[in-house]
């Protein structure tokens, strides 16, 4: 694969996942239980950890959040018994002894932070997507990966799902597209992008200041806790929820991990709440031979249906995660169907990588990878200009 990581950094990141299986095994017996502990237990950490969980080697050792409320949250859905450690400082979790992994879902400019200090108490790592908040953070993380020599794995669940798999190799692999000159990448309606957050006091049970972290230190705000996607200090809305995704499966599929160039429009249409991340935006991003275009928007348009669209001189191909179809140029059309748990799966595969039995199917390289199209389209957007490279 052609990562457009500089030599050095895949090098780095290289190194940091070419334990054998016979050097995991003596870390930590192929037959044991793995600890791990949840940093992040919202929403998003609930998703993942319920995939998680659902694997008989993992056993949840402790949640961390700095909220009481989600940690609360957190007990009442896993029916977790008193013997789970219930914290508020990451730093605390990472310090157990029967931690052997950490989730890490918090909001997206801690991921740096928390995941290269769980790195240095040498703790394999599920890291939620985007990878990096910052472009320039790739390089600390990949330098604590391979001082760590244990697994990272990234958030990028699509790369575990059986039929995206299949498509790569009956589709993609099979030249059955012909030349690809197309992928149009479609998701919209995000009902938690677009609360009202009532202001009032910072709540007893909340750590404001590890909520800030790297981010400048301001009063409290409800809205900038609640809502932390409405806010490019603390995340970069649609263009890294959901064009971080897309993007990764299309240059997957299509073996291209160098953008040249981008251009982003969009704005706040409709949702005048305060919030400074784009309500509704588009994105124009140029490969060597081809393009990706992206829309999404946090309203309600209907979109029964979001996916990547594969546009080549020979057919087509929609994928999902539910799912695909191919239509060739002439022919009936092929369909796929998935109802596959992406978290479970994806979560399993981290098991496995744990375990020696298997590589990350998301790895440092691929997780900042997807990132590099979102940070030009992001430099695009912020700066109206065709964004060639980002530094």
């Amino acid at each position: 694969m052609n990562f457009p990581l500089t030599r050095r950094e895949v090098m780095r990141g290289a190194a940091a996942t070419a334990m054998t299986a016979a050097s995991y095994r003596r870390v930590l017996g192929a037959n044991s239980r793995i600890g791990v502990a949840m940093i992040g237990v919202g929403r998003r950490g609930r998703e993942v950890g319920a995939g998680l969980l659902a694997d008989s080697r993992a056993e949840l050792v402790a949640i961390c959040d700095i909220y009481d409320v989600q940690r609360t949250r957190a007990v009442a859905a896993f029916k977790l018994p008193d013997s789970v450690k219930q914290l508020v400082a990451h730093e605390e979790a990472l310090a157990l002894a029967g931690v052997d992994a950490v989730v890490i879902a918090a909001p997206d400019h801690l991921h740096a932070t928390l995941a290269t200090a769980a790195l240095a108490a040498r703790k394999h790592v599920y890291l939620e997507k985007p990878t990096i908040h910052k472009w320039q953070e790739r390089t600390q993380l990949a330098e604590a990966l391979e001082r760590s020599g244990t697994v990272l794995q990234c958030g990028m669940q699509q790369r575990s799902g059986a039929h995206y798999w299949r498509a790569k190799r009956e589709i993609f692999q099979a030249g059955r597209l012909g030349k690809v000159l197309y992928a149009r990448c479609v998701w919209h309606n995000f009902p938690w992008q677009r609360r009202e957050i009532p202001p009032g006091p910072k709540p007893a049970g909340l750590d404001w200041e590890r909520f800030l972290g790297p981010a400048p230190h301001i009063p409290y705000e409800a809205v900038r806790y609640d809502s932390w996607r409405y806010f490019p200090e603390y995340g970069a809305g649609l263009l890294a929820d959901i064009l971080t995704h897309w993007a990764d499966v299309a240059q997957w599929m299509l073996d291209d991990y160098a953008p040249q160039s981008a251009v982003a429009q969009g704005g706040i249409y409709v949702l005048k709440d305060g919030r400074r991340n784009p309500d509704t935006t588009s994105a124009l991003i140029e490969y060597h031979d081809w393009n990706l275009s992206f829309e999404s928007s946090v309203l309600s348009i209907r979109n029964d249906h979001p996916s990547v669209l594969f546009e080549g001189t020979e057919g087509l191909l929609d994928i999902s995660r539910e799912g695909y179809t191919y239509t060739p140029r002439s022919g009936a059309p092929e369909t796929v169907s998935s109802t596959e748990n992406l978290e479970r799966a994806h979560t399993r595969n981290f098991l496995d990588a744990i375990t020696g039995v298997n590589k990350p199917n998301a790895s440092f390289e691929a997780g900042v990878s997807a990132t590099r199209p979102v940070q030009m389209a992001l430099e695009a957007y912020r700066t109206g200009q065709r964004i060639t490279d980002i530094l």
